[in-house]
């Protein structure tokens, strides 16, 4: 297998952040339309994230915020989001690089994109995996449910698969 001096793993990665910029840099000028709402997960450890330590020692890997009725002060940048948010009646400003986060999911069209967060520290070493494995994955239906988290437990949606894949269904011609 020929070398992939082009990194093209990173840049549809790029790419695919590009469409959440896009759509993070319209819901900030104009708010959420109809029934879209957001779960981002992210990597709490990533360069560039800044979280209370409050939810960094709960949530010391990952966690995944949902934009839908309570956040205020969203504003978005080329490398970038912050928002205001209110955890346990608390209320927190995230501030979150493109690069960290894992996922981006609107339950309401069931649209999903899934990223390798440590696909642009590769850029400067010599790739020692193989590049990430870009697949169609079928979508079920059922839309997650919130629920708080226990103790010690990541807050996810429901049935978020942890796979370093992307969803391109919606851009397969038919």
């Amino acid at each position: 297998m020929a070398e992939d001096h082009l990194r093209y793993d990173i840049l549809v990665q790029e790419a695919l952040r590009g469409v959440m910029r896009k759509v993070l840099t319209e819901v900030s000028r104009t708010g959420l339309p109809g029934n879209h709402h957001f779960f981002i997960t992210f990597l709490t450890g990533a360069p560039g994230v800044r979280v209370s330590s409050r939810l960094r020692e709960r949530y010391p890997e990952q966690m995944t915020i949902v934009l839908q009725f309570q956040y205020w002060d969203l504003k978005v940048t080329e490398t970038g989001f912050e928002v205001g948010l209110s955890f346990s009646d608390v209320p927190e400003k995230l501030e979150i690089p493109f690069s960290a986060v894992r996922g981006f999911y609107d339950p309401s069209t069931n649209f999903e994109l899934e990223f390798d967060a440590r696909a642009e520290e590769s850029l400067s070493a010599t790739p020692i995996e193989p590049p990430v494995k870009l697949e169609a994955v079928p979508k079920t239906p059922t839309e997650p449910k919130a629920e708080s988290p226990k103790d010690g437990e990541e807050s996810k949606p429901a049935g978020e698969k942890s796979a370093d894949v992307v969803s391109l269904d919606a851009f397969r011609k038919k």
